[in-house]
């Protein structure tokens, strides 16, 4: 894997795409900084080196052009505390102050340019706006995993502009060789937790993994599809109709495959989606008409916790409940503390980014599995064995 310890950056401004897509309160404040941290090692090793750095990342989902609430500028504070010196901004990342700015910088010093998606040409992966950007910088560092599913203007495109001068930082390869020890070299037993709304979002990684796991624990919103599945009645709860023929063969498929399939056989339910709604216990299928389901029952949850604590590897993507919200957040945080107690236990623990990110973030526990993947989306992608654009534009 061709990773910036290949190259001593020594005089060299290294153009490097992070994912700063980090969440911010009203007052602009970052609410959780973990992809930032991420970033930080491949930052610092070149300037450890010597060379400068030009920092370039979406923000959020501008609808067209420049937006206030998406400006890569309230990042600059943190920064310049992280690293422990001044950030200069530019307020553009094509124009005259960014290559202005850029064609200044000098060694040991960082620029961060405006937000990447306030020109539409980033995500149409445009080749004129893909070289404007490659004009600031002499070398190219992909460390956005978090965008490495996605062949836009700056996580693929651009590389093209670097053929001999373009690398993984510290956070891409870290990223792809965890997922590709659960993918290849998953010590056994090894448990796929599986959360999240729907089926769908995850079919092809249930599919995938159905040939690797030994047991599959399925919870969340997409539990009911396989409730209703199976004949059983489920109230008010999340249910995908044209997914539940589909729902019946993942169950023979495991199956045949001797694989263990968990599903939760109770739930924490209620008479509304409010954080207030009454609650009651239920069995998983025969939930009140009325109500609906919105975490694991403590049935669920002891089954789910004994698979967990027999397991040697372990993948975690998806919560096990709507754990946003305290009166739901049981379940989730039970799966979490046991994925934490295996890990210490010997075993290794991949959390997949996105909301199981978020869950152990909540829970104080970012320090206690692992690896927290930084990239949901692209996580899923890689493990469904597909090509991440990012990651080809680098080993091309």
């Amino acid at each position: 894997m061709k990773t910036i310890d290949f190259l001593n950056f020594s005089g060299k401004k290294a153009l490097i795409r992070v994912d700063f897509n980090v969440p911010l309160d009203d007052k602009y404040s970052i609410t959780d900084d973990n992809r930032i941290q991420g970033a930080m090692p491949t930052i610092e090793k070149i300037l450890k080196d010597g060379g400068a750095v030009i920092l370039i990342s979406h923000l959020g989902r501008p609808k067209g052009g420049s937006e206030e609430k998406f400006s890569l500028k309230h990042l600059v504070d943190y920064l310049s505390l992280q690293l422990n010196r001044p950030i200069q901004f530019a307020d553009d990342c094509i124009g005259k102050d960014a290559i202005s700015k850029a064609k200044n910088l000098k060694n040991g010093e960082v620029l961060l340019l405006e937000n990447l998606r306030f020109y539409k040409e980033e995500e149409k992966g445009d080749q004129a706006f893909a070289e404007k950007l490659a004009g600031l910088g002499d070398v190219y560092v992909n460390d956005a995993f978090g965008t490495a599913h996605r062949a836009h203007a700056s996580t693929s495109v651009i590389a093209q502009f670097f053929p001999e001068a373009k690398y993984f930082g510290y956070l891409m390869a870290g990223e792809l060789k965890n997922a590709e020890k659960i993918l290849n070299h998953a010590q056994k037993p090894f448990t796929a937790i599986m959360g999240g709304a729907k089926v769908s979002d995850k079919i092809e990684l249930i599919e995938k993994l159905l040939n690797k796991v030994d047991n599959l624990i399925i919870g969340g919103g997409m539990a009911y599809t396989f409730a209703k599945a199976q004949g059983g009645k489920i109230g008010k709860s999340l249910v995908e109709e044209d997914k539940l023929d589909l729902a019946k063969s993942l169950i023979e498929k495991a199956a045949k495959k001797n694989v263990k399939l968990i599903l939760p056989v109770d739930s924490i339910i209620a008479d509304a989606f409010s954080n207030d709604a009454k609650t009651e216990v239920s069995p998983n299928k025969s939930i009140k008409d009325s109500w609906m389901g919105l975490d694991i029952g403590p049935e669920s949850i002891k089954a789910f916790t004994d698979v967990i604590a027999d397991s040697k590897t372990i993948l975690w993507n998806g919560p096990m409940g709507v754990f946003e919200m305290e009166t739901f957040e049981k379940g989730t945080k039970a799966v979490a503390e046991a994925v934490v107690k295996a890990t210490k236990n010997g075993a290794f623990s991949l959390i997949g980014g996105g909301d199981s990110a978020a869950a152990v973030a909540k829970f104080g526990f970012n320090d206690d599995v692992s690896y927290v993947s930084t990239g949901g989306g692209a996580l899923l992608e890689y493990m469904e064995g597909k090509e991440l654009p990012g990651v080809k534009a680098i080993n091309d």
